[in-house]
């Protein structure tokens, strides 16, 4: 096959950007993808070509497969990575790239139909003798029919879309008195984020560990395993810490999982990245979850105790070439990646978008910290709020926590509200330093993770807010009419007010 001369890349953001590189270092060509909302974004900077693909809303912008391929077509890419999320998992783009004469970084398009809905892989993996969580096989299709269902196999269950993943048109419901509302939302977020709002169910299991494997193939049948990483602290089924090795697996564990992730790739001759995803239980049971077509956002901590540039290999098998290596490497050291959001945990995460005023990001040995964003640059209200994936490397688990801790510290973001200090909780967490956390640890100790308010703190704070306050108006009463006082209508301007109210 041809070597890959210009890659545009069908994404944004951090991940855009974090392809964008890779390639650069390879010395191919780079084109963006941005919406109207996206104009001053980081990757639409760092690409050598940018062209604009439609209005905010992912389903008018970065979801049109026809615009894509035309840019493709108007700047002469020859390949398009997808990244993840957005047309990553699509197969009918995949076969409208194929016929375009482009050349898609990712599986082939019967793989990508074999696995990339979860429905169907659930049914290879059952036929190729693969343990699964127990659930449908099928979409449902009626809210009559999924509710008699759900009461077959019993509450709690899970509402999971079928055409993709990240936690996106995922509902757990614990009876019927809230199954209408779940499966409402739970097709509306899937066909808002993957243009498919086909649901399942499955059995939900209590107290599960998150555990995934990476595998990667080539063309010519070869797959190997890259080993493990533990996605158990999550919220709202999206994860937010990884780390590599798990704490649960033992090497025999590791290595019968690896065994039967590669056997899944295999089963539906797989080619490039991907993840088989499981649920282990309390007795280290493990079960077939799904399987994510495509990059992860959590791939930094696997690249960390691999040494491996896993979008390098993407590119690589495209081209044709073989796996470079062909057993599953030993672990070096541990790695753990946190997730930082553009939201306030302490508002039930509620997002929070807006003007970035300053923006000092961490360094130091053995951290690296994928971001989309920069100081100045407005955080959209129109796609996911995370705006960074901070990761660290370690000799060990103890050291990585520390590494990890220290560099969240040196984390400033203001202008928006972060989830900076909620991470920081994590990994403070008895539980998490432990490695005994499952799947319900962020819910179980949200009071907890949030932390306690320093009263120090808040009167700085307040202080600070007043002299801020006093300073504007004392700016504001130098161009105002003589006689209209400092807020400007003859009323008791705010700072006055706040002294005011603290000397009470």
């Amino acid at each position: 096959m041809p070597k890959i001369r210009k890659v545009l890349v069908a994404n944004r953001g951090e991940i855009a950007i974090r392809v964008m590189r890779t390639c650069k270092e390879l010395g191919i060509a780079t084109v963006a993808v941005f919406s109207e909302a996206d104009r001053s974004a980081l990757h639409v900077r760092t690409a050598d070509q940018a062209y604009l693909v439609g209005p905010p809303p992912s389903r008018e912008s970065y979801l049109v497969q026809e615009r894509i391929l035309e840019v493709a077509k108007q700047s002469g890419a020859d390949a398009i990575h997808p990244g993840y999320g957005f047309l990553s998992e699509n197969a009918s783009f995949v076969r409208a790239c194929e016929k375009a004469g482009i050349i898609f970084i990712g599986p082939p398009a019967a793989a990508m139909d074999a696995m990339g809905e979860k429905t169907r892989a659930r049914a290879n993996m059952i036929q190729a003798g693969v343990p699964v969580v127990p659930g449908s096989t099928e979409p449902i299709k009626t809210p009559e029919e999924a509710r008699e269902y759900a009461q077959q196999i019993g509450f709690p269950i899970m509402l999971k879309a079928a055409g993709g993943g990240g936690g996106k048109g995922m509902r757990r419901v614990e009876g019927l008195h809230d199954f209408d509302s779940a499966w409402r939302s739970a097709k509306s977020e899937a066909m808002s984020s993957f243009g498919n709002d086909s649901v399942y169910i499955e059995k939900y299991l209590e107290k599960p560990h998150h555990v995934e494997i990476q595998v990667f193939a080539d063309q010519y049948g070869n797959t190997v395993h890259l080993n493990e990483r533990e996605c158990s602290a999550q919220r709202r089924h999206q994860k937010v810490v990884e780390e590599t090795p798990s704490p649960i697996l033992t090497p025999e564990l590791r290595a019968k999982m690896g065994e039967v992730a590669v056997k899944a790739a295999k089963a539906v001759n797989y080619v490039g990245a991907g993840t088989v995803e499981f649920l282990v239980d309390v007795h280290r049971n493990f079960y077939f979850l799904e399987m994510n077509t495509r990059l992860q956002v959590e791939h930094p901590v696997t690249e960390w105790v691999t040494g491996l540039d896993l979008v390098a290999m993407q590119i690589r098998a495209a081209e044709g070439e073989k796996l470079p290596l062909f057993e599953a490497p030993e672990p070096r050291g541990h790695s753990i990646e946190v997730r930082v959001y553009a939201e306030d945990p302490a508002r039930n995460f509620m997002p929070s978008p807006g003007k970035i005023t300053h923006l000092r990001v961490p360094g130091g040995p053995n951290v690296r910290d994928d971001s989309g964003v920069f100081g100045g640059f407005t955080v959209p209200n129109f796609y996911d709020p995370m705006i960074s994936k901070l990761s660290v490397w370690a000799p060990t688990c103890a050291e990585a926590i520390a590494r990890a801790k220290r560099a969240l510290s040196e984390y400033v973001v203001k202008g928006i509200t972060t989830n900076i200090r909620y991470l920081h909780g994590i990994l403070s967490h008895p539980e998490f330093v432990g490695g005994d956390y499952d799947t319900s640890f962020l819910t179980r100790e949200h009071p907890t993770l949030l932390g306690d308010e320093d009263p120090q703190l808040s009167e700085v704070a307040m202080l600070a807010s007043t002299l801020h306050a006093f300073q504007r108006d004392q700016k504001r009463a130098k161009t105002l009419p003589s006689g209209a006082g400092a807020g400007g209508t003859g009323r008791i301007s705010p700072w006055r007010l706040a002294l005011k109210n603290r000397r009470r």
